[in-house]
């Protein structure tokens, strides 16, 4: 996948490039990621990206002429065969959530398109990009850390980003419900026991205790989640009930 960020402070995506599994995806060229300076496509010898609105009011609003001529340019006529998704960062864009990273993951190019001050001018949003994404009901400086959640969420689901194939798939929301709880080393920490269960090597058993553990800790956190993952709402109760019965005894 290529992933190109458009943005007027390229210098915040700087560390993310370096660091971790990004930065292990883009030297084994399973990400293509560049970043491009908008103000590099003004003319003027100020580098202006931004105007005051048409109609008044207060703030400034990004030029449309900066960000139509990076992304055109960027753009070859190979992209013509592929799928490729223009994306701005905006609070009035669909909400981002993990269905809409595997959706993006499907791409083979993504352009995301980092908004500041007002807003970017609205023939960019109707004429140039294809998408449009918030990632919460909150205000932000700029589109940069938008973009930054995005392309983290989205390149975790690529093929061979991550260590181990299974790992996304028990990521919290992978399949709508939040994740078990997790422990390591050592068994006994201060008094605090990690649950006999996990210890036991009965992965049938372990496999049950982490899918009831899910449903328990999204019932507890966000219990809206429940209706979208198809779990019956009475599941939890069912579960609390089912964890006071005393072990049936075995006999010999």
């Amino acid at each position: 996948m290529r992933i190109d960020i458009m943005t007027l402070f390229p210098q915040m995506f700087e560390d993310f490039a370096a660091t971790g599994i990004f930065k292990r995806a883009v030297s084994n060229q399973i990400i293509d990621f560049n970043v491009w300076n908008i103000r590099d496509y003004t003319y003027d010898k100020h580098h202006v990206t931004d105007d005051y609105p048409y109609g008044g009011g207060a703030g400034m609003v990004m030029k449309p002429e900066p960000i139509f001529e990076a992304v055109e340019n960027i753009i070859g006529a190979e992209d013509k065969n592929k799928k490729l998704s223009i994306i701005v960062t905006t609070p009035r864009g669909r909400l981002f959530s993990q269905e809409i990273a595997k959706e993006l993951a499907e791409y083979d190019r993504l352009i995301i398109i980092c908004g500041h001050y007002e807003g970017i001018d609205e023939r960019v949003h109707t004429n140039l990009a294809t998408d449009e994404i918030s990632i919460g009901d909150y205000v932000l400086s700029g589109g940069e850390p938008a973009a930054l959640v995005i392309v983290d969420a989205v390149t975790r689901l690529i093929p061979g980003v991550l260590g181990s194939e299974e790992s996304a798939k028990d990521d919290s929301h992978s399949d709508g419900l939040l994740e078990y709880p997790q422990y390591t080393r050592p068994a006994v920490f201060k008094g605090l026991e990690v649950p006999e269960i996990l210890l036991s090597g009965n992965h049938g058993e372990i496999a049950k205790w982490r899918r009831e553990q899910s449903i328990l800790k999204t019932a507890k956190r966000r219990p809206e989640l429940l209706n979208k993952a198809g779990i019956d709402p009475a599941e939890p109760l069912k579960i609390k009930e089912k964890a006071k019965k005393p072990p049936k005894k075995e006999w010999k």
